[in-house]
């Protein structure tokens, strides 16, 4: 009886984190427009504006070259604000109120990841739908499953990482100042923008290979129109999973020695 007990409390607080997160999403209008806008801002006037040009190495459109990667951005951008929620509920004396409940710290790391990759998939979902409705063309329906479980990993691993960069530190205007300067340049060498082809530099190509996000983006890209991937989706799977479970794993341990 008392494990269930306890078993029922951590369900319990999982769930009330989640829904917490959920609940933000939808009072704070602001965001919800704002993440949202900005990739459709690079969807339409990148996706359009330069569906004209070619890329060595680069196959069809531009602009459905460029939507998986506006789709991995959607979903980047959105989960920088589990690492903000972090920081706010620390000032405001709300996440030492939790840490301080008879639950424990890995049940408030799972709503909070869940919370935050929830509202990031949405949105990476909403940028995916668009682009279909634009033309992006599917290897077939099935494929899109797989692309949804990239997207997934894609989610949680952003997510962890907020938490790693949120749980060292203290004021909003630092988390954010560094995960600009973090994610923007892994955001331009993740293929997002340009193809990585052999005209590329060398030090531009291997500094694209040691980034995490290009097999992101290079696992949808793959996965959804089988044109302009460089590695086989499965195989960027199988990264995506180990950097997921390492990024999540790294981030609930830093969360569990941070303070309130």
């Amino acid at each position: 009886m008392g494990e269930e007990t306890v078993s029922h409390k951590e369900l319990q607080a999982i769930y009330v984190m989640w829904l917490r997160q959920m609940k933000r999403f939808v009072r704070a209008k602001s965001r919800v427009v704002s993440t949202i806008v900005e990739p459709l801002f690079f969807l339409f006037i990148l996706g359009f504006g330069f569906n004209i040009a070619t890329f060595p190495g680069m196959e069809g459109s531009y602009l459905y070259f460029l939507s998986p990667g506006i789709i991995a951005m959607a979903i980047l951008f959105s989960s920088m604000f589990t690492g903000v929620s972090v920081l706010w509920d620390r000032q405001f004396g709300f996440l030492q109120e939790v840490l301080v409940a008879p639950i424990s710290r890995l049940s408030i790391v799972i709503g909070r990841t869940l919370g935050g990759a929830t509202v990031a998939l949405f949105q990476g979902s909403l940028i995916l739908v668009i682009a279909l409705a634009l033309g992006l063309p599917i290897v077939n329906v099935g494929n899109i499953i797989l692309t949804v479980v990239i997207m997934v990993e894609l989610s949680f691993t952003a997510v962890g990482f907020g938490l790693i960069i949120a749980s060292k530190m203290q004021d909003f205007e630092g988390f954010m100042s560094i995960m600009n300067l973090i994610l923007m340049p892994l955001l331009f060498l993740s293929s997002a923008f340009f193809p990585i082809s052999e005209s590329l530099p060398v030090w531009l190509r291997t500094l694209s290979f040691a980034n995490p996000l290009f097999y992101m983006i290079d696992g949808i890209r793959g996965s959804l129109t089988g044109m302009n991937n460089v590695l086989d989706p499965l195989v960027d799977l199988a990264i995506i999973t180990f950097l997921c479970v390492t990024v999540m794993g790294l981030g609930s341990y830093l969360f569990n020695k941070s303070e309130a």
